[in-house]
């Protein structure tokens, strides 16, 4: 099994480069893509810069230049969810773009528009074995991924309501859905763990920049789990 780990920001990927055996380089554009092995599977690690747009076209490019097998995006977001607090992590049952809104077209919010597509479901096997992953201090569980290209605070949150109340997210960021949106067009099995580094509040800001390099270790060690036991 070959497998895809992306990560949008530097930290959200250095983790995982001590790990990888046999760790090669190579070019593309603006972006490293780094080739191996982690935990005895072929595996290739990229950063694919922050937003939707850098995202879906690494995903792409993983697909259709590397042929991985699975896809798991990687990092930290913003709790919607008021059980959680930094350090927790959302691996996604499904995720959605908050910011994709075709309703006066008569479409649902996050729906593109003249398709079916809305929730894009994560695989059910690497959900599972995400969720057996043992964090000391902090709790894991499963829940929605919204995504959009904007940064929340508690102003958004309040003038957003339809993020909890509609969409029914646990975590927002700005990557996820397009990721599952090119996996689930191309029938690839990915997940996404998200752990939380703000909490979307009035210290957002403050809570993200603090926290982003700490808390991306959560998230690896998810991440780690589901390969070593694919």
């Amino acid at each position: 099994m070959k497998i895809g780990i992306i990560g949008a920001m530097p930290e959200e990927i250095a983790k995982y480069l001590p790990h990888l055996e046999g760790k090669q380089e190579k070019k593309w554009k603006i972006f490293t893509f780094y080739t191996g092995k982690f935990h005895g599977h072929d595996a290739v690690i990229v950063m694919s810069g922050v937003g939707k747009v850098f995202s879906a076209m690494i995903c792409q490019y993983l697909l259709d230049t590397y042929h991985v097998d699975t896809v798991i995006f990687t990092g930290v977001g913003g709790s919607l969810n008021k059980t959680l607090e930094i350090g927790d992590v959302v691996v996604s049952v499904d995720s959605v773009h908050h910011d994709f809104d075709a309703q006066p077209l008569g479409f649902k919010r996050g729906q593109i528009s003249y398709t079916d597509y809305r929730y894009f479901k994560a695989e059910d096997k690497l959900l599972q074995l995400a969720l057996q992953t043992k964090i000391t201090g902090h709790k894991i569980i499963k829940g929605r991924i919204v995504t959009g290209d904007q940064f929340f605070t508690q102003a958004d949150k309040q003038s957003h309501a339809y993020l909890t109340e509609e969409l029914q997210g646990d975590c927002i960021e700005m990557e996820g859905a397009s990721v599952a949106q090119v996996c689930t067009v191309n029938e690839v099995p990915h997940v996404i763990i998200r752990t939380v580094s703000d909490k979307a509040d009035g210290t957002a800001v403050s809570d993200y920049n603090s926290f982003k390099h700490i808390v991306a270790e959560n998230s690896f060690l998810v991440c780690e789990t589901i390969v070593k036991n694919l």
